[in-house]
């Protein structure tokens, strides 16, 4: 059935548009007849707010299109590295090949997605994400247009043998299961399962600003890599969605861009390149003066101790 469809129609997540969108308004007409309002001024528990969920929806389908284009050029890159420099090439037919590439990716995705909270300038390109104040399924197709990240931090498994498309394909079919996981509707499920798998409470708490739940379970499809790297935290309360300085707008370009320009800034107003680079790669909040503070800290600690 799939050889009806055009080549670039056979893309997992191009593939997954009726599902996002039957499951989308299933979850839509729920939030219009269920209000489970908490009483503390926040949305309830599974709103659609129309600005929100339009905004949301913009930049899914804007991204289709960025992707494609950063696709082709990471094709190029891996058949290339595939081709001249792999030591050897794993059958694109056999289990096992698929096998790798899936866990590969999903274990990459892990580090890409723990590095875009980490490193500003990675973070420019994934905080639009994270913008919504609300958490459905509106808000999982709210994604990045800029996948280089992740291109990159997938380079070694061309490099092992794994053919590009299998890349791709375990990429979409990753984001397709990461679609569902952006709910309310669904408590906490079976345990030996949460203890497997990204399941809503992990990625809920992912995408809550509160203080216990920042950088936190960054996985795709398997959260045992943040139990393994100390990442892990589960869900002991409902989360606060959205940035911890929201951006105020519903303006997608805005939304996509303003942490460059945020950037741009600051660099501009750095004194030394010390601080113009620590604005770029330090994690998102680095001030040179918090580093100079903290320096001050330890002088005095030096002085005190010498004097004692």
């Amino acid at each position: 059935m799939l050889d009806l469809l055009p080549d670039p129609m056979r893309e997992p997540t191009v593939l997954a548009i009726p599902f996002f969108v039957t499951m989308l308004a299933i979850e839509w007409f729920a939030a219009w007849k269920l209000e489970d309002a908490d009483g503390d001024g926040r949305p309830p528990r599974g709103a659609y707010e129309k600005r929100d969920a339009r905004a949301s929806l913009s930049m899914g389908v804007v991204s289709i299109a960025t992707s494609a284009v950063w696709k082709l050029l990471g094709l190029l890159v891996y058949t290339a590295i595939f081709a001249y420099l792999a030591p050897w090439h794993l059958p694109a037919t056999a289990w096992y090949t698929w096998a790798v590439a899936f866990l590969g990716v999903d274990f990459l995705f892990y580090w890409s997605h723990r590095v875009s909270h980490r490193v500003r300038l990675v973070w420019a390109t994934h905080q639009a994400h994270h913008s919504s104040e609300y958490f459905n399924f509106a808000t999982a197709l709210r994604q990045k247009w800029n996948i280089s990240a992740a291109l990159v931090m997938w380079l070694p498994l061309p490099l092992l043998g794994v053919p590009p498309a299998l890349v791709f394909a375990s990429y979409s079919l990753n984001l397709v299961y990461q679609f569902w996981i952006h709910t309310e509707r669904i408590d906490k499920m079976w345990r030996p399962f949460e203890f497997v798998f990204n399941t809503p409470s992990h990625h809920r708490v992912h995408h809550g600003s509160d203080p216990e739940y920042l950088d936190r379970n960054y996985g795709g499809t398997l959260i045992i890599w943040d139990r393994l790297f100390g990442s892990f935290q589960p869900e002991i309360h409902r989360p606060t969605y959205g940035l911890t300085k929201p951006v105020g707008t519903y303006n997608i370009v805005t939304l996509q861009t303003h942490e460059y320009a945020s950037i741009a800034r600051d660099v501009r107003s750095a004194a030394g390149w010390r601080a113009r680079l620590g604005y770029v790669f330090g994690p998102p909040g680095w001030a040179p003066s918090a580093q100079a503070a903290a320096a001050g800290e330890e002088a005095d600690d030096t002085k005190v101790s010498a004097t004692s």
